[in-house]
């Protein structure tokens, strides 16, 4: 009469059996390109491309959201421009390189058990947090490109926001395997380096494609490039392209209104001018670029008044920072506010033309600001007031 089973020797068989049954799906997936030196060359191009786009991101951050305490500087006029374009090529550059290492990298998410110590559950939940963010990041900063946005969260603050747990997850990933990485570095090719250099050649033209396609797109915005709505550059008024125009932000009839006045200040010491009024003030024209936080720009030649010119008018301190308001009543943007630095920057102006022509009411017509090194969205249209925050 046989020994009754225990169940524990149940447990330990289908234990076994489970990760016999891991080891021979990691082998059917197995390929010569599959190795910690593949892990780690592929690895260390992806981390240089979150970096970038890591401190990119910050600095356009902080442009969007300044501290009181950093004075960021206006000049060179496309400094932001380059940046952020920079921040959108390299962040599509990366998907090739993200696709690569998921893949070199497959078989080992999934080795059994998938837990065998807590040191090895914080390991894996990190790597999960890691692959879950590295993923969610280009992703949505493609869709946002494409100004498609299926989620009801705010993109910038949440792409922000997941920017710094992706690189926390990073940073413990890289110290976790430090020493296997080290390790692969120092060890001598063997005979798959001729592989690896004709799958890395692969992956580096993958990256370059889709990294010109973001460079076009940051060139020459078209219509193909959007989901949601076309903005074509050779279409859009005045030569400009257009993200939101004046019937998408509801301001048509109160941007017409012919009564239309810009509130300067507040108080007994505030000024309401007319848009003739305006005009009869001494006008300057700058040729500065309308920068997108999607990555495109436009350069363009605006004419008006200074607004340093303005703020004088009415005593503003010159160390101010100055509040923008606009005509929308909707909007993350819908009100703004200005730094010192460029209220005061003599090439900042209240603009009432475009390329040689009044703006166009997409363009923000009556009046609004252009100012140089800042994002789109902080150049505020459809002016209503402007008042020291």
């Amino acid at each position: 009469m046989g020994t009754p089973r225990t169940r524990d020797s149940v447990t330990e068989r289908l234990s076994n059996a489970l990760q016999e049954k891991s080891e021979r799906a990691r082998a059917a997936l197995g390929s010569p390109l599959r190795t910690t030196r593949t892990t780690v060359v592929v690895g260390r191009l992806l981390g240089a491309a979150f970096l970038i786009c890591f401190l990119t991101g910050i600095y356009s951050n902080l442009l969007q959201r300044p501290l009181p305490w950093l004075s960021l500087p206006p000049e060179p006029a496309h400094l932001y421009a380059w940046t952020q374009g920079t921040h959108v090529v390299v962040g599509a550059m990366l998907i090739p390189l993200l696709l690569a290492k998921l893949w070199v990298v497959f078989p080992q998410l999934f080795t059994w058990p998938p837990v065998r110590s807590l040191p090895h559950l914080l390991e894996r939940g990190s790597l999960a947090i890691l692959v879950a963010t590295a993923l969610m990041e280009p992703i949505t900063g493609v869709l946002n490109a494409l100004k498609w946005y299926p989620w009801d969260f705010s993109f910038r603050r949440t792409h922000f926001a997941l920017a710094w747990v992706l690189i926390g997850a990073m940073i413990v990933h890289i110290a976790v395997h430090l020493p296997a990485i080290i390790s692969a570095w120092r060890r001598v090719p063997t005979a798959t380096a001729v592989s690896r250099r004709r799958f890395l050649g692969v992956v580096g033209g993958a990256s370059a494609l889709t990294g010109a396609a973001a460079l076009a797109h940051a060139v020459t915005p078209i219509g193909p490039f959007s989901l949601k709505a076309p903005r074509a550059r050779v279409y859009a008024a005045q030569g400009v392209t257009v993200n939101r125009s004046a019937r998408q932000a509801e301001v048509t009839e109160l941007a017409s209104d012919p009564g239309w006045m810009l509130r300067l200040g507040a108080g007994d010491g505030a000024l309401a001018l007319k848009r003739t009024d305006l005009e009869a003030l001494p006008q300057r024209s700058e040729v500065l670029p309308i920068a997108c936080v999607e990555g495109w720009t436009i350069d363009a030649t605006w004419t008006g008044v200074r607004l340093r010119d303005l703020l004088d008018l009415v005593g503003m301190p010159e160390d101010a920072t100055i509040r923008l308001r606009s005509m929308q009543r909707r909007g993350a943007f819908r009100e703004t506010t200005m730094p010192a630095a460029y209220a005061r920057d003599p090439r900042t102006l209240i603009a009432l033309r475009l390329n040689g022509e009044p703006l166009d009411l997409d363009h923000g017509y009556p009046a609004r600001v252009i100012a140089p090194g800042r994002p789109g969205v902080l150049q505020t249209k459809w002016l209503e007031s402007i008042e020291v925050a």
